[in-house]
């Protein structure tokens, strides 16, 4: 994986609630796999999910004494990643080099994030989740066979609910996309990315409780290659005001893991009912991802035909080709 951009950014990898003391959580990013787990101190490892010795994942293992412990031949590793015992060789105390691949990792908004390159800044911000007067959600993993830019991509368009969400985020024959802003967005927290501002929208269903429909206004922001965040307002609903996160973990480069994390004021519902209609509407999405064709997402002008309703995406790919994104597109 050749790719500076995402590799020295920081990208989702497991829920932190599954990360209880004691557990081992495997996982995969960019193709690589890794073993997740906390400290009796609270503090999470990242690793790459391979023992230094034969190579057997560090993921069968078991944890104990707040040591890993590798399945094949019970070496022990401390948390810094150090190896401290060889059962076979009792005597012998471990080298330096005879330790687990260790990776930088931080947990943020309910998901544990991993950078295995040299972080360029923070986890982006999210300023959405530390509103109190929001209930926060989080929704997935769903597993994607398709480019994360591809997924960002599709979050980002209107134009396709009267097609792929019907009843719920659009209607036919109210098909039309109404003007709108697009603009550089600035995190403050040295991430740039893209905005969208002013994008009205008809919705028969407006959140997972409201019916009758009504214009949307939406607000989207990428700010980071392989996330975007949407903030919503119905017209005349007193304010109503929520946001939703993509964050996409990039798997391989034609598979995806995607994570939702949902800042709502539906307080009323429990949270297997948000979840669900949060699946109903991803899951409605999957099947489009994983027939576009490529899979990973063309980025040189003229290879797809936008028109003026794709504005966001035509911005999108532009801004990934200013950063010089090379995984998941072409």
């Amino acid at each position: 994986m050749n790719d500076p951009v995402l590799l020295n950014d920081w990208h989702p990898v497991a829920a932190a609630a599954e990360l209880a003391p004691g557990a081992l959580v495997a996982t995969r990013l960019f193709d690589r796999e890794l073993v997740l787990w906390r400290g009796q101190d609270g503090v999470m490892r990242a690793w790459a999910d391979r023992c230094p010795h034969r190579g057997t994942r560090l993921s069968i293992g078991k944890i104990e004494n707040d040591e890993l412990i590798c399945a094949y031949h019970g070496w022990r590793f401390a948390g810094s990643g150090l190896c401290t015992h060889f059962p076979a060789l009792p005597e012998l105390k471990p080298p330096a080099h005879a330790c687990a691949a260790a990776y930088r990792v931080e947990e943020h908004y309910g998901l544990v994030w991993v950078c295995v390159g040299e972080p360029r800044s923070g986890v982006l911000p999210f300023p959405e989740y530390h509103n109190s007067g929001l209930r926060k959600v989080l929704c997935g993993p769903y597993q994607v066979a398709a480019s994360g830019p591809r997924i960002v991509e599709n979050f980002l368009d209107m134009a396709h609910f009267p097609f792929v969400h019907a009843g719920i985020l659009g209607e036919q024959p109210k098909n039309a996309v109404c003007d709108y802003k697009v603009g550089p967005f600035d995190d403050g927290a040295g991430g740039t990315g893209v905005l969208a501002t002013e994008c009205f929208f008809w919705q028969p269903q407006t959140n997972s409780l409201a019916h009758g429909g009504a214009n949307v206004e939406y607000t989207y922001r990428v700010v980071r290659p392989l996330t975007a965040i949407l903030t919503k307002v119905p017209e005349n609903q007193g304010g109503f005001h929520e946001a939703i996160s993509l964050h996409v973990q990039p798997v391989g480069e034609e598979a995806s893991i995607v994570w939702i994390v949902l800042a709502m004021t539906n307080f009323e519902q429990s949270d297997a009912e948000l979840r669900a209609f949060q699946d109903r509407i991803f899951l409605q999405d999957k099947p489009i991802v994983e027939n576009q064709v490529p899979l990973r997402l063309p980025l040189a002008q003229g290879a797809e035909l936008p028109i003026r309703s794709d504005r966001m995406s035509v911005a999108y790919r532009a801004y990934l080709r200013e950063q010089g994104l090379r995984y998941g597109v072409i």
